[in-house]
């Protein structure tokens, strides 16, 4: 096939293009040109997305079979594209994301369920919803929280930061609240499968791991994968009302249980994760945080002082 990736040289779209070149498809890129093509060789098409006219000057006359829209956020960013191929594509590969649910009394997450109109996510929901009314083959992809090598939000490096410094773990609240990661990997390989699987057409599907863990656990199991012993990981447990952090930004997570059921991907989708959290863990502390140097790189723990200071 030929598959056009909006995106394609960071994390995600990385693994993406990596797997679909490896297997045989004609990979298309659009974007930027921030970054190089992960893969030599690979057409690379420079524009800027958020730019309507770009769009159509750039792409209204190529051919595709499938589309990926790998860093669409709003409706807008999401529009130009599709009304251009709507009726010349087999199948439209969107991007969401779990974040959409509305917090819900009973977990975990099912694709069926409300979506939050205030969640920052909304743009994301709106999107879906107009690719349902306009009528193009489309499926859409809900990961929860995101980790593995290359990422660039401050998710596992957070507390590696912390942990590889012997430094404590400022987590808010009481600990206990239960979160879900997916290896970026797995959910590269779960997008790949959607590809020629006509029973996804007109689907959601929750993408993630299969396990959930609480954030104590989460820095215990970082521990785990650099290698040092869980017990003796240091958390400092504080009320996050009680501080001002302005604009900063004290811990990485949404406090709140936030997890997604992913049975309906592994039903219809023939696809299980490939990495448990420990293994994924070490993938990405080996792979990325040790072998690019971020332990070396100096790191502002203001905030986490500001939180030690009053709870000591």
């Amino acid at each position: 096939m030929r598959i056009l990736i909006i995106g394609g040289t960071r994390f995600i779209g990385v693994y993406l293009t990596k797997l679909l070149a490896a297997t045989g498809h004609e990979v298309v890129l659009f974007n930027r040109g921030n970054h190089p093509a992960p893969v030599s060789g690979i057409e690379q098409i420079i524009g800027d997305r958020t730019v309507a006219d770009e769009i159509t000057q750039k792409l209204s006359s190529q051919h595709f079979d499938a589309i990926f829209d790998n860093n669409g956020r709003e409706l807008a960013d999401t529009q130009p594209v599709a009304e251009l191929f709507a009726h010349k594509v087999q199948h439209f590969i969107y991007m969401s994301s779990a974040g959409v649910y509305l917090p819900a009394m009973e977990l975990p997450h099912g694709e069926g369920d409300a979506v939050d109109p205030k969640s920052r996510h909304k743009g994301k929901h709106e999107t879906e919803a107009y690719l349902t009314k306009l009528g193009i083959p489309f499926t859409s992809i809900r990961p929860t929280y995101i980790y593995g090598p290359q990422n660039y939000n401050q998710l596992e490096s957070w507390f590696f930061d912390r942990l590889i410094r012997d430094r404590p773990i400022p987590i808010p609240g009481s600990g206990v609240h239960l979160t879900q990661l997916g290896h970026v990997e797995d959910l590269a390989a779960a997008m790949a499968q959607v590809l020629g699987c006509k029973r996804a057409i007109g689907q959601i599907y929750n993408v993630s791991g299969d396990r959930y863990v609480t954030f104590d656990n989460l820095a215990r199991a970082c521990a785990v994968a650099m290698g040092k012993s869980p017990e003796n990981v240091k958390i400092v447990h504080y009320e996050p009302k009680s501080f001002d952090f302005g604009k900063r930004k004290a811990f990485p997570f949404r406090l709140q249980h936030f997890f997604a059921s992913t049975a309906k991907a592994t039903s219809e989708l023939n696809w299980q994760p490939k990495y448990d959290l420990i293994s994924g863990l070490k993938d990405s502390f080996h792979n990325d945080y040790l072998a690019t140097g971020k332990d070396k790189l100096d790191v502002d723990f203001n905030v986490d002082e500001q939180i030690i200071t009053v709870r000591d």
